[in-house]
């Protein structure tokens, strides 16, 4: 960046704010489903630590903003599939889910993946079962899990981008 004009300090700046901008953006992919959420912020702490160097700060980080990512995966699979089971959703409603989503997104960009991933699972539900209050109940509940898992995520993103930050105050002064 010294051709720019920066060196030192504003080098440093420069970067933190660019990457704070890149995992603002992630921290509102954990709620909006089309933008990538958790993997983008620690993506994102990687290249920095790749441009301004690691240090002990960086590592420590990093190792942090991992085991967040490892605990957001396994928590993203366990409560929605609990939920579902808790209310009798069967295997097959999420894989109506996920057809349901993927047609809701090419019918109606962003919001047509959760609303279709809805219906997927509540017309998979109704055919196993043949009763639309079973079906009904096992879509609220797993929506259920799923919107609690993206309310986690937004905690969890919140914790990675105060790690990352502490690590670029480190840096920058």
């Amino acid at each position: 960046m010294t051709e720019l004009g920066f060196t030192g300090e504003d080098y440093h700046l420069f970067w933190s704010l660019l990457a704070l901008v890149v995992m603002a953006v992630g921290l509102v992919g954990v709620l909006v489903p089309v933008l990538p959420g958790l993997m983008l912020i620690w993506s994102v702490a990687l290249i920095y630590g790749l441009i301004v160097g690691f240090g002990a700060a960086g590592l420590s980080a990093m190792v942090v903003l991992s085991l967040i990512v490892v605990v957001s995966v396994v928590k993203s699979v366990v409560l929605p599939r609990r939920a579902a089971a808790g209310a009798g959703a069967s295997g097959w409603s999420q894989f109506g889910a996920v057809a349901g989503g993927v047609v809701g997104f090419f019918l109606v960009p962003v919001i047509g993946l959760i609303l279709g991933a809805l219906a997927g699972m509540v017309v998979t539900e109704y055919s196993l079962k043949g009763n639309w209050d079973d079906a009904w109940t096992a879509t609220k509940a797993t929506a259920k899990g799923f919107g609690i898992s993206a309310l986690i995520d937004l905690v969890l993103g919140m914790v990675m981008i105060t790690a990352w930050a502490v690590w670029a105050a480190s840096v920058i002064w």
